[in-house]
């Protein structure tokens, strides 16, 4: 089995590429939305929760775990693995980074974000590890979570919101551009919208499916031991017709989870 944990909605948004890609396996998915966002979050607590998360997926019975969510990924997977180094837990950083260097002709790369993550300085670290020519520019999008948990993506407000935190990425002439949040991906076509067709837009929907499918090829001992009955399960702790209804626009199927208390 196959986890995938997030701190919300926008994980479902992952989990649907890497179905897409690869829907021969089982999977379990966790969704911590009565404690999201994260992204305001001291790091105390989201080391805490993501831990939490985590252990909650490998007792149900997951070989590997991938943390989608970025805050956590750039706040507490580092310290999580060097933890549970027995177990198969997988970031979404190192992979973003690596598809940013690749594509930028320019290396002038901007990365959009919750608060946490762009003062973790994590993106700009790993991408100037890879190429130490790269100009890095962040935003912080505090209101971007809130507005898609609540089912307002293609509201006026999200395209003012958006015109406003993507400018400033804009004047620096960037070529390429990082969504660093799960949740952005449901934005995506009206980032598009703003930014044109001249910036190559990364997301991990697009990402993380492949680097996966790398990842088992490397490593049959783990992809010998995966199920392959198609069935994906998903765990929330909020509030579960909100996160059926909204997860269902997310994951692009129906989704009928159960609630879960994360301790």
């Amino acid at each position: 089995m196959i986890g995938v944990f997030d701190s919300g909605f926008g994980g479902l948004h992952v989990l649907r590429g890497i179905v897409k890609h690869l829907p021969e396996y089982r999977y379990v998915y966790l969704g911590d939305s009565h404690r999201a966002p994260y992204g305001d979050r001291p790091q105390s607590e989201v080391l805490e929760f993501t831990s939490q998360g985590i252990d909650f997926l490998f007792k149900k019975g997951a070989e590997i775990v991938i943390v989608a969510c970025n805050t956590a990924s750039s706040e507490a997977l580092q310290h999580i693995q060097s933890l549970k180094e027995n177990k198969k837990v997988l970031g979404v950083l190192v992979p973003f980074a690596e598809a940013a260097v690749s594509i930028s002709t320019s290396q002038r790369i901007g990365v959009i974000a919750t608060r946490g993550t762009v003062q973790s300085n994590a993106f700009v670290r790993e991408i100037v590890k890879l190429s130490p020519e790269a100009s890095v520019v962040q935003q912080a999008c505090p209101r971007l979570v809130p507005l898609v948990e609540a089912g307002e993506e293609n509201s006026e407000l999200a395209r003012k919101l958006l015109e406003k935190y993507l400018h400033p990425l804009l004047i620096h002439e960037i070529d390429t551009l990082v969504l660093g949040c799960t949740h952005y991906g449901i934005l995506e076509s009206l980032i598009r919208d703003i930014v044109g067709q001249g910036i190559h837009i990364i997301s991990e929907r697009d990402v993380i499916p492949q680097k996966l499918k790398e990842y088992l090829h490397r490593h049959p001992e783990i992809k010998s031991r995966l199920q392959r009955d198609r069935v994906v399960e998903f765990y929330s702790t909020g509030n579960i017709q909100t996160f059926d209804a909204l997860g269902t626009r997310f994951f692009g199927a129906s989704v009928r989870a159960q609630h879960v208390v994360l301790t």
